[in-house]
């Protein structure tokens, strides 16, 4: 279909939006991956999708339109940690050291990254892979190379600079066919969303919520799951463990962070070890938390 037909679907005003069927959004997808529209209306369709309100459904057919083009691999016993991909500011990525705690367990490691995408300019998981010495088992896969069809979008974004629907829905995109995924929300509306989007593609799903929209978690917080078609809310508070870790920054620069990484504090440690128990606990390895914190204690 003309893709003009799509931006006034989206883009015309409260009267004449109306919700595109699930053929249209996969259409619509792919040829803005193709970039068989303009740039500038691909830009136009994306905002006016987004202030439009995405629902469920346009997710899930945009998600489904991806599989086109993603080449996965099969990473046995791997946990896919979905990170966004607009990068950390605050804090330094910790997942180089869970992977040395999950090697106990023989336990892999899915990393997506890719080139700065909106809305903020942090340091991203491609920045951290490919500045650090990782784990073998780290498996990072580079969207550039993966899905370049999305990638080679990062120019255009970039001048939007904006967040868009495709920042919701480019968190899992399992390119190792891992059978367990974590991610991070940073708002709480977006719990049941992601559940709703990614939950069927993993045998075991949990929302975390973590720094900056990561899949890591510093201070108090939460985590999601469903169970019983019920959504279970826990919390987490590292107090409980003995833990309290305060390090900060404003603009963390990857210098800062693979200093951090390459000393860690007696604190981050344990913090780590607390995140690992999580990772545990989502792919099975523990019952709860509490226990693999216990069994990475003791090893």
């Amino acid at each position: 279909m003309n893709f003009f037909h799509y931006i006034k679907a989206v883009g015309t005003g409260p009267k004449g939006n109306r919700n595109l069927s699930q053929i249209e959004i996969m259409d619509a997808m792919e040829q803005i991956l193709d970039q068989k529209a303009y740039p500038e209306q691909i830009t136009a369709f994306l905002l006016g999708w987004r202030l439009q309100e995405e629902s469920n459904q346009a997710m899930s057919a945009a998600f489904k339109s991806f599989d086109k083009y993603i080449k996965r691999v099969h990473i046995k016993n791997s946990v896919e940690l979905g990170n966004p991909y607009d990068g950390k500011q605050k804090r330094p990525y910790i997942f180089p050291l869970i992977a040395k705690e999950l090697k106990k367990f023989d336990l892999n490691i899915v990393i997506s990254g890719d080139y700065l995408q909106p809305a903020k300019a942090g340091i991203t998981t491609k920045d951290t892979c490919l500045n650090l010495q990782l784990e073998n088992n780290i498996h990072f896969f580079d969207r550039a190379t993966y899905f370049k069809e999305l990638s080679n979008l990062t120019q255009l974004r970039q001048r939007l600079g904006l967040r868009t629907g495709l920042n919701t829905i480019e968190k899992l995109l399992n390119p190792g066919n891992s059978k367990y995924a974590i991610t991070g929300a940073f708002h709480k509306p977006y719990v049941k969303k992601y559940i709703d989007l990614f939950g069927k593609h993993y045998k075991k799903l949990i929302i975390v919520q973590g720094e900056e929209g990561t899949a890591e978690f510093f201070g108090k917080s939460k985590y999601w799951i469903k169970e019983n078609d019920e959504i279970i809310e826990v919390d987490i508070n590292p107090l409980n463990f003995g833990i309290e870790y305060k390090d900060i920054w404003k603009n963390i620069t990857i210098e800062q962070m693979k200093e951090v990484l390459l000393n860690p504090s007696n604190e981050l440690i344990k913090l780590v070890k607390l995140n690992a128990a999580l990772v545990l606990f989502s792919s099975n390895k523990v019952s709860s938390l509490s226990e693999g914190y216990e069994q990475l204690l003791s090893k």
